[in-house]
């Protein structure tokens, strides 16, 4: 049975994230969310969306980082064409 490595439960269901290289164990999104996602540079909620990204600090969204003095910001999707 793994452990989460957040909370440290021995759990039969455990699941893995890999993220930068490394491999992380969690027994529930929650705790995996706990422990691999950003704060907002603004108003410190967990980034667990999208957000946006300007000069490698990170917001939950366009207020906040305009909020901070931001005036351009980073959407890291790939670009489409949604037009037809």
């Amino acid at each position: 049975m793994n452990r989460c490595e957040q909370c440290g439960n021995a759990y039969g269901q455990t699941f893995s994230i890999s993220m930068n290289g490394k491999s992380y164990t969690f027994d529930c999104f929650e705790c995996a969310i706990e422990m691999l996602a950003p704060h907002c540079e603004e108003c410190g909620t967990r980034v667990i969306g999208h957000g946006v990204e300007c000069d490698g600090r990170i917001f939950c969204c366009a207020h906040c980082a305009r909020m901070e003095g931001v005036t351009t910001i980073v959407d890291h999707s790939v670009s489409e064409d949604i037009s037809s």
